[in-house]
C-alpha cells in the first residue's frame, strides 16, 4: 500500500524508541522526508542514519524536552529553518509506567508529570507545528491516546485521565482544522510489547530459578493487563501499529477526521 507520501515532512516526537520509531520506519520506506525529535541526540544521530537507509532522502535530528515549553519553541525554531512547510505531526511521546499506580498512591506532584507529558506536551507541538501545517497543501495530525480511556483501570487513573484530556483536545482541534484541510485524529494502542513495558516486566519480582520464559511474560502481561490483551491474547508489537498511525497521518487519509482508532488485540469489544 503506498500512502501518498514520498517527499512530505513528517514531524515525529518520541521517534528514537517504540511506536515513535516504528512509525518513522514506515515513513521512510515510503521516501517521506523526517525530522525525529527526542532527549537524546546520540540515539537521534543514530536513527537518523537508519531511516536515511531505509529510504527516507532527509532526515533532520532535533533535540528536545517536551516538558520545557522553551525547549519546544527552539526545536520548530530548529525544523522551521530547513523547512517553509510540514505536511504530518505524530505524537508519540508519554510517560512510562512509573504511574501504574492507585489513587492513594498518587501525589500531586505524579498527577502534573502525568498531564504534563501526555497531554501539555501535544499541546505544545500541535501549537508550534501549525504555522509549518497551514503553510503546506495538506496537513495531518496523529496524537497517541490509549485503550483505557475506553476501559477504565484503578492503576492507571492518572494515565488514562491525561489520555482522556488528550483525545478531548484532540477532537476539539480537528474540528478547529477541517476547514483549513488539517485532518487531526488519535489512534488508542492497547498493550503493546514497548521497551518501558518489557522493563516495568523484567523489574517485577520474580523466584530465583533464571531467565524468564516467554510463557512467564505472558503470564505476567495477564496479571498487570488483564482484559486489555484482548481477544488476540498477546501484546502488540510497536511494528503491529505503526501502520495504522501512518495511515491516518497520510494523503491516503482524505477524509478521516476527529476519530478515535483503536488498535488493541480486540480489548475494547471483551
Amino acid at each position: 500500500m503506498e500512502l501518498a507520501v514520498k517527499d512530505a515532512r513528517v514531524i515525529i516526537t518520541g521517534a528514537t524508541a517504540g511506536m515513535g520509531l516504528a512509525t518513522a520506519h514506515v515513513y521512510a520506506q515510503e521516501g517521506a522526508r523526517l525530522a525525529i525529535l527526542a532527549r537524546s541526540r546520540r540515539r537521534l544521530e543514530q536513527v537518523a542514519a537508519e531511516l536515511r537507509a531505509a529510504g527516507s532522502p532527509e532526515a533532520l535530528v532535533v533535540p528536545i524536552d517536551l516538558a520545557q515549553a522553551q525547549s519546544v519553541h527552539a526545536a520548530f525554531r530548529q525544523i522551521e529553518s530547513c523547512w517553509d512547510t510540514a505536511n504530518v505531526l505524530i505524537n508519540t511521546v508519554g510517560p512510562g509506567l512509573e504511574l501504574v499506580a492507585g489513587f492513594d498512591e498518587l501525589s500531586d506532584d505524579d498527577w502534573t508529570r502525568a498531564l504534563d507529558l501526555i497531554l501539555l506536551s501535544a499541546v505544545r507541538t500541535c501549537r508550534a507545528a501549525l504555522p509549518l501545517l497551514r503553510s503546506a497543501d495538506w496537513g495531518r495530525i496523529v496524537n497517541i491516546s490509549a485503550h483505557s480511556v475506553q476501559r477504565q483501570s484503578p492503576r492507571l487513573i492518572a494515565y488514562t485521565a491525561a489520555k482522556a484530556a488528550l483525545t478531548s483536545m484532540t477532537k476539539n482541534l480537528s474540528q478547529t482544522l477541517a476547514r483549513e484541510g488539517i485532518l487531526v485524529n488519535t489512534v488508542s494502542p492497547g498493550t503493546f510489547m514497548t521497551e518501558q513495558v518489557s522493563n516495568f516486566i523484567e523489574a517485577m519480582p520474580r523466584e530465583p530459578t533464571g531467565p524468564r520464559t516467554a510463557e512467564d511474560v505472558g503470564a505476567l502481561l495477564q496479571q498487570v493487563f488483564g482484559d486489555a490483551l484482548g481477544y488476540v491474547g498477546r501484546a502488540g508489537r510497536p511494528e503491529e501499529i505503526a501502520p495504522m498511525i501512518a495511515l491516518l497521518g497520510s494523503r491516503l487519509n482524505s477524509f478521516t477526521t476527529g476519530a478515535d482508532l483503536n488498535v488493541d488485540g480486540g480489548s475494547d469489544f471483551r
